[in-house]
C-alpha cells in the first residue's frame, strides 16, 4: 500500500517536471524570439539642423556614446515617460 502511494507521488512529480520542462522551452523560445525582433531595428532618415547636431553630438560624447545611440536614448526615454502618464 505504502508502495502504491510513493509511486503515485513519483508519477505525479514526473508529470509535472515534463510540465515545467515544457514551459521552460516555451519561455526560451519566446525570449529567443523577442530578441531576434530586438535585433532587427528599422532603419530612419533623420534631418536635423547643424546646431540641434552639435548639441546631440556634445551630449553623446559627455554620455560615453554615439550620436545615433544618444538618439535612440532619447527617444526611448521619450516613449517610456509618455507610458507612465
Amino acid at each position: 500500500m505504502e508502495n502504491q502511494k510513493l509511486d503515485a507521488q513519483e508519477q505525479k512529480l514526473k508529470e509535472r517536471l515534463a510540465r515545467v520542462e515544457e514551459l521552460e522551452k516555451e519561455v526560451r523560445r519566446k525570449e529567443k524570439s523577442l530578441k531576434e525582433k530586438e535585433k532587427a531595428k528599422k532603419q530612419v532618415l533623420l534631418r536635423l539642423s547643424p546646431s540641434l547636431w552639435e548639441e546631440l553630438a556634445a551630449w553623446a560624447e559627455a554620455d560615453f556614446r554615439s550620436i545615433n545611440g544618444q538618439i535612440e536614448y532619447l527617444l526611448s526615454e521619450c516613449v517610456r515617460n509618455r507610458k507612465k502618464k
